[in-house]
């Protein structure tokens, strides 16, 4: 079997600085934690002759399971909900590491990754609406469902950029291009970001919240604080569709 490469040699080519130092390149928690055991992960799976393309639809699976993982009731749902996220970004970040080492990149492995990105965090907003309706219909569901919708707005919003930039002949985004030329704009983007209160529509954050909400319910009985942290993510999530979409506009990434 050839040798496992050494992790500072693996570190520079599959964890270049540009990426991780991005502000949107990289989620917070792969900068905190999940970066050093991605790479342990990655450096096995290069003596394999598993693919990129393998793993980004193992991070889907995981993605839509940890949705799924939500109708189990109680704690047991919503630990393993949060267990399937993390996988979900640990795969997220072998599987571009994978590509980077074997200098295996392609179109479908990046359609794939953001495919599930979407697919993930709207799962597991439908999942906690179907756990706040005690596993019934009605409005708790369409709530939860209303939610996944925004979250897939607010990704959509994001990527459409890439799309209309691309359409007209530019280059990537970058960081600089994100700071919105209205300086009212710019104090409420801060003073948002100083929060980080938008974070929690992210679906691994949001599976956090789920399961401290898990916890209240335990202690209370019913699923009340489930019921509430849904309320909060669903304003959240709708707050954050105009006001993500009003940034777009008074930046510089669509110039």
């Amino acid at each position: 079997m050839v040798a496992a490469p050494v992790l500072e040699e693996l570190r520079e080519v599959c964890q270049p600085y540009a990426k991780l130092a991005s502000r949107n390149g990289e989620h917070w928690a792969g900068r905190l934690y999940m970066r050093r055991l991605s790479l342990r992960f990655t450096r096995q799976l290069v003596r394999t002759p598993v693919t990129p393309d393998q793993l980004t639809w193992t991070m889907v699976v995981c993605g839509i399971a940890s949705g799924a993982a939500l109708l189990i009731p109680g704690l047991t749902g919503a630990v393993l909900a949060v267990v399937l996220m993390q996988l979900f970004l640990l795969f997220d970040c072998v599987d571009g590491e994978v590509a980077r080492w074997k200098g295996q990149n392609s179109a479908t492995g990046i359609y794939v990754d953001r495919l599930g990105a979407y697919l993930a965090d709207a799962a597991l907003m439908a999942g906690i609406g179907f756990r706040a309706a005690e596993n019934g219909l009605g409005g708790w569901l369409s709530l939860g469902i209303a939610t996944a919708l925004g979250v897939v707005l607010l990704k959509a919003s994001t990527d459409l950029v890439d799309v209309a930039r691309a359409r007209r002949g530019l280059a990537v985004a970058d960081d600089e291009s994100t700071r919105p030329r209205s300086q009212g704009v710019a104090t409420v983007r801060r003073l948002a970001a100083a929060f980080k209160i938008h974070r929690v529509t992210n679906g691994i954050e949001a599976s956090l919240v789920l399961l401290a909400a898990a916890v209240g319910d335990t202690l209370t009985g019913g699923v009340e604080v489930t019921r509430w942290a849904l309320v909060a993510l669903a304003a959240i999530t709708w707050l954050m569709v105009p006001a993500h979409l009003l940034s777009i506009l008074a930046s510089s990434r669509l110039r």
